[in-house]
């Protein structure tokens, strides 16, 4: 079933059950919660969704800041989830920019569309589905469009196909100088691009030209609510890609009636100004007037204009990140004027019609006409005001703004033989006065890009305090269905943020004897990972092929630090650099400090081959994979199965035919043969020297096997575990009877290892531990790289590693390598 066929229907996961295997019920179910909980299916505002709103919320409060689309979707949603939530609007209203104005005289009435007035696509759009939820039939904007010239006369439309070329293939020549410009094109507007080009064309039109080419630069203007001049040439247009497909459309009687719906049954509270927002660990409290209200979280959709006119203050003050975004990201304006007529005098044939100006400061100035007559419910007409023009129709006195009006409207239709009638009623829009927005809608102005909505759209105080609005939609800004589609995403969010919130308090409140289990197998199942590079160990949850499996990635910070030895370029991503110092630093008085995420195996594959040391892997899982380290119990209790699938795993692993009192005696010979090899020489710098000739050490899974060990002196210094790649010095462990010794080189083997066990080695530098031995998991040239058992599919069977070579590396800062091969191989 396609939910978005049937609208009107709740679906859930039971309706699939007779089509899908019962072994999948689990991803079903998964699947239906992800769809429901981020508004792809089941939302709105028919009576089996509304119906479904609990009588009592059981879940954290939330206070949401506005009741435009943005804060009424995401109210409906947390309502739904089960959330209390309180909305706070500081009009007599709700909608925000969003407002249909009932007009009326005599006998005629008429909703005017004041604010955001065209639905700009419709699929995929989820106003649209709102409207079917309604039965609203959404009316096309048809396409045709004519224009007249400044003396009231039809442009040619010859001319109009000419001047419209000529400026759509400015637009292409702009897109091909920011190609050639790079980076540089981030701080050039499109405005200064488009007139350098239209300079040569300047001697070769006449006025009737101009004043066309102008008109599509007022239509441009309007469609970014932003001046040319202040435009990015980069990324004006980022938003393109994503436009929804289908036609342009106005609702009839008013986008009014989506707002009337959504807040239906919402907790609206109207005439509350808000001024403070404090957010910390303990929930959130927002000032408006002499009220203060509390709340676990708060989410603000107030305009982006809002934000940059500073009314609101935040305690403690947002990030200098996000606070730098509100300044780069342009924040325009669009304005009108609605007239609502004894009758339609200009035909219901056209929904549009344009007027040229003789003047390029003033070319937005009642350049487009919105006729509403055929959706409006009666004589409707709306003029827009856009670019330059709409600053100065700020101060611009309403009696003079509709005469300019009418002398347009009577220089295109008397000359026809049409009267122009005094209108009944009008009103012109002040966005840009308007405290709660100051402002229309958002764009990418010279200097942002579209990173900034994004940034806009990051929560702040440890999931405390979200934004939603169009302003933090990168893919659909500057539209009504980007602020609800937002205020989803928002909903989304402080579901997760609150279901993780309570997951740690239960674990902390009552950890169960399951977590400690889990915890213990894991730490165990580390000591032999499956991948190991630098500070990484990796391992994998099966045994197949398949590069979707997940992988359980744990990365170590240990002891003191001053540098890290798998090797950086200096300066090269810091504030990754910073931050490992940092928690190396902060867990200077721990031995060790693991955290973990979850990847699939070919995540932890191309982790792998990151070169660049543990900086450049963090800045990867963060920047790239955009995975969060976490500590053992932010894993959840999902990681559980994948632990015991593996513990399991492991268990029917078969070492051999050795017998175990065979064991225990081969491995304290091979174990003592080896350390009276390892001769340390004192001082700071610790290493250890072998001869160059060739040795071969070779363990076969056999109680007869014999190891001649030519090259090692046999002195009783048992020596155990690597250290950790990102230490100054390798930490060597002993038997609890010895005792603990720093080198700078070591040769590691198993506990309790026995001649069929596994070998070892690093025979390396203090700077880098070892860099390959053996097997098929190839080496990595800045960090290093153990050999694990593999497994060969068509036999099920465990295959270790076969040879390999023993090399001493050397990394530098740069990143360049220097070894030497000692021909060592090991063998099982």
């Amino acid at each position: 079933m396609k939910w978005r066929v049937n609208v009107w229907t709740w679906i859930t996961k039971e309706m699939f059950y007779d089509v899908i295997p019962k072994h999948c019920y689990a991803l079903l179910d998964s699947a239906h919660n992800y769809l429901v909980s981020r508004g792809y299916i089941n939302f709105g505002v028919v009576p089996a969704i509304k119906d479904r709103i609990p009588a009592e919320p059981s879940k954290p409060s939330v206070i949401i800041i506005g009741a435009g689309l943005a804060g009424l979707a995401a109210a409906r949603q947390l309502m739904l989830f089960g959330f209390k939530v309180t909305v706070l609007e500081g009009r007599k209203r709700a909608g925000g920019r969003v407002y249909s104005k009932k007009m009326e005289g005599g006998n005629k009435v008429a909703a005017a569309d004041l604010g955001g007035s065209v639905l700009t696509g419709t699929l995929g759009n989820p106003l649209g589905i709102l409207a079917r939820q309604l039965s609203c039939t959404l009316h096309k904007v048809r396409d045709k469009c004519p224009l007249y010239r400044v003396d009231g006369k039809p442009v040619d439309q010859d001319l109009d196909h000419k001047v419209e070329t000529a400026y759509n293939l400015l637009l292409e020549k702009a897109s091909k100088l920011r190609q050639l410009m790079g980076e540089v094109s981030q701080d050039v507007s499109l405005g200064a691009a488009l007139e350098t080009f239209r300079q040569d064309y300047e001697d070769a039109v006449n006025e009737e030209e101009m004043s066309l080419f102008n008109w599509h630069l007022a239509n441009l203007e309007y469609a970014n609510a932003g001046l040319i001049s202040k435009l990015s040439l980069a990324f004006w247009d980022q938003d393109d890609p994503f436009d929804m497909g289908g036609d342009h459309c106005f609702l009839p009687g008013g986008n009014g009636k989506l707002v009337h719906a959504l807040s239906e049954n919402v907790p609206i509270l109207y005439e509350k100004i808000v001024h403070t927002i404090r957010y910390g660990t303990d929930g959130v409290q927002v000032g408006a007037g002499a009220q203060v209200f509390e709340g676990d979280m708060v989410l603000c959709t107030v305009p982006l204009g809002v934000l940059k006119g500073g009314s609101i203050k935040f305690m403690p003050e947002l990030p200098q990140r996000k606070l730098d975004g509100i300044k780069r990201l342009g924040f325009g304006l669009l304005n009108k004027v609605a007239m609502l007529f004894p009758y339609v005098f200009w035909g219901t044939d056209l929904d549009t019609f344009g007027h040229l100006t003789d003047n390029s400061s003033s070319r937005g100035e009642f350049f487009l006409f919105y006729s509403y007559a055929t959706v409006a419910g009666g004589p409707l007409l709306l003029a827009l005001v856009a670019g330059e023009a709409a600053h100065k129709f700020e101060t611009m006195p309403p009696t003079d703004a509709v005469t300019k009006v009418l002398q347009i409207l009577k220089g295109i239709y008397e000359p026809q033989g049409i009267e122009v009638p005094e209108p009944i009623q009008t009103v012109c829009t002040r966005w840009g006065s308007d405290p709660f927005s100051l402002g229309s809608y958002s764009n990418v102005a010279v200097g942002s890009s579209g990173d900034d909505y994004d940034i806009l759209a990051e929560s702040v105080g440890d999931g405390r305090l979200f934004f939603a609005g169009e302003a933090t939609n990168r893919r659909y800004p500057a539209t009504m269905h980007g602020a609800f589609l937002s205020g989803l995403r928002e909903a989304a969010n402080i579901v997760h943020h609150a279901k993780a919130r309570t997951m740690s308090l239960k674990i902390e409140k009552k950890p169960s004897k399951s977590t400690h289990y889990y915890a213990s197998v894991l730490d165990d199942l580390f000591r032999e990972p499956d991948l190991e590079f630098g500070s990484f160990s990796i391992i994998f949850a099966r045994k197949s092929s398949d590069l979707e499996s997940p992988a359980i990635l744990r990365v170590t910070f240990c002891g003191p630090q001053t540098r890290n030895h798998d090797g950086i370029r200096p300066g090269r991503h810091l504030s990754n650099k910073l931050l490992f110092q940092q928690l190396q630093s902060q867990f200077n008085n721990q031995h060790e400090l693991h955290v973990y995420t979850l990847l699939s195996k070919q995540q932890a594959l191309d982790l792998r081959e990151v070169r660049g040391g543990n900086e450049m892997r963090l800045n990867f899982l963060s920047e790239k994979l955009g995975v969060k380290l976490v500590g053992r119990k932010g894993l959840g209790p999902s990681v559980d199965s994948i632990i015991a699938s593996v513990k399991a795993e492991r268990g029917r692993r078969k070492p051999g035919t050795l017998k175990t009192g065979v064991m225990k005696s081969k491995d304290t010979t091979l174990r003592r043969k080896i350390v009276r090899k390892a001769k340390v020489v004192s001082g700071g710098n610790r290493t250890t020297s072998f001869p160059a000739s060739s040795s071969r050490i070779k363990a076969v899974g056999s109680s007869t096997t014999t190891i001649p060990l030519t090259n090692l002196d046999l002195e009783p210094k048992p020596v155990c575990a690597i250290g950790s790649a990102a230490s100054p010095s390798l930490n060597v462990r002993v038997n609890d009877d010895m005792e603990s010794k720093s080198v700078g080189s070591s040769v590691h083997l198993l506990h309790n290892a026995s001649i069929g066990d596994k070998f070892e080695g690093n025979f390396g530098s203090s700077t880098a531990p070892l860099l390959n031995v053996g097997g098929n998991t190839g080496s990595n040239s800045d960090g290093p790289m153990y050999p694990r058992n593999t497994y060969d599919d068509s036999t099920d069977t465990c295959v270790p590693p076969i040879t390999g070579n023993l090399a001493s590396q050397h990394t530098s800062g740069d990143g360049d390598m220097e070894s030497m091969m000692l021909d060592g191989e090991c063998r099982m």
